[in-house]
């Protein structure tokens, strides 16, 4: 094992001092470095699989397992995301050697980047995914050649960031979630702003991501609406949202006839800290009772029987007395519809993958979250595959039939 050791090391300290050479400060320096030292990584790869291959490595002078040889080097022109690259590949005396990382006749090696990118898309630290490279193929990548290949997707990221978005979203569901970067004075936790949209077919769709400050407010998410606007967005329906204050009045200056929805389960989650453990099951039970009744006249008998059962918690009732509009809003609409914009379940799914991803610890600054975030995002994007969420042609119809949405969906969907 020390001519494979000696080997790995001669190609991580070649890729260092390449790194150290160059100082990339650029996407553009980045792949120039990249281009340097991807030979040789790719050269160490074949040169680890010809010594499986064999049974012993370069140089061995114990007995051997095969009459197979080595029988020097051929040369093959790569192409990679970086540009083309020439490399030495290893011959054997047989010619019965079938690499695998770049296979006899293949000449895009495109995959490793890729292979790299998924893991780290995964939420796998550079740590991780170094060992696991060696596990696979039985050479080390260093952490810096990793983090250089992932930053290769930030030109990609970026135009994620700012591309045009649908013209009409018939639910956008918006939620922020804490992630912890560090600065100069020490780690702190910045609110990421997140956007989940269904367009008119009942598609999803991740408008973005945003790093604001480290307190979620009103004030960024009018940006945020704003920006959205500027990259497109004409018309909402609804918007679901948690209740931070001011947020409302903030999303219906930027979309006039959006109709703004308090999250049932951010109210029961607001109502139950003033519930002691012991009534959680029940209190939860009676408050179901009214925001998922039959109808609106049934909903307000139901709650006028729940502040009185439960007067003893004050703390508790007071939160859906204050936000009763929303409950009762909720009956405007058919019960399809009813069921999609009560709740921004949806998108705390999608906080939930990000927060699999970011539980590693701080990062050293923004460039990295959103790095890992967009790479997530696309993960979702490729697992929905452009799936309509369930009974869409339900909710559909029960806009089509309301006139406040009837003429804007001819207009969006060319019905």
């Amino acid at each position: 094992m020390k001519n494979q050791t000696t080997r790995n090391n001669a190609t991580i300290d070649l890729a260092q001092s390449i790194i150290d050479q160059y100082h990339p400060k650029s996407g553009e320096d980045i792949q120039n470095a990249l281009k340097d030292i991807f030979g040789s990584v790719m050269e160490g790869l074949l040169s680890a699989e010809m010594d499986n291959y064999l049974g012993y490595q370069s140089n061995d002078k114990g007995p051997k397992k095969t009459d197979n040889r080595r029988n020097g080097y051929g040369t093959k022109d790569l192409k990679t995301s970086y540009g083309n690259v020439t490399i030495k590949t290893p011959r054997d005396r047989d010619g019965s050697f079938e690499p695998q990382i770049v296979q006899k006749r293949q000449t895009d090696v495109s995959s490793i980047q890729d292979k790299v990118i998924a893991l780290y898309a995964r939420g796998m630290s550079q740590r991780d995914i170094s060992s696991t490279i060696e596990d696979i193929y039985g050479f080390e990548v260093s952490h810096e050649m990793i983090s250089n290949i992932t930053d290769s997707i930030i030109p990609k990221a970026n135009e994620w960031r700012i591309r045009t978005l649908k013209r009409c979203y018939a639910f956008l569901f918006v939620d922020c979630l804490y992630i912890s970067i560090r600065t100069d004075q020490g780690a702190s936790n910045y609110a990421v702003y997140v956007i989940l949209g269904y367009d008119l077919e009942g598609k999803k769709d991740i408008l973005g991501i945003w790093i604001g400050d480290e307190c979620e407010s009103k004030h960024y998410w009018m940006q945020v609406f704003d920006e959205i606007k500027q990259r497109g967005v004409e018309d909402v329906f609804f918007i679901s949202m948690d209740g931070v204050s001011g947020l409302e009045d903030g999303a219906k200056s930027i979309f006039p006839n959006t109709i703004v929805q308090r999250c049932i389960v951010h109210l029961i989650r607001n109502s139950v800290k003033y519930v002691p453990t012991k009534d959680y099951k029940k209190f939860t039970s009676d408050i179901k009772s009214v925001y998922s009744a039959v109808n609106l006249e049934t909903a307000q008998e139901n709650f006028i029987k729940f502040c009185e059962k439960w007067s003893h918690y004050p703390g508790a009732v007071k939160v859906w007395e204050n936000n009763f509009r929303f409950v009762e809003q909720l009956f405007d609409f058919g019960s399809s519809v009813r069921k999609t914009m009560y709740t921004t379940n949806a998108i705390e799914s999608i906080n939930s993958s990000y927060r699999k991803v970011t539980k590693k610890g701080s990062f050293p600054n923004e460039s990295a979250v959103y790095k890992i975030l967009y790479l997530r995002s696309i993960e979702l994007e490729k697992k929905w595959n452009g799936s309509s969420v369930r009974d869409w042609s339900l909710v559909l119809n029960q806009l089509m039939m309301d006139e406040r949405f009837s003429k804007r969906i001819e207009k969006y969907l060319q019905v």
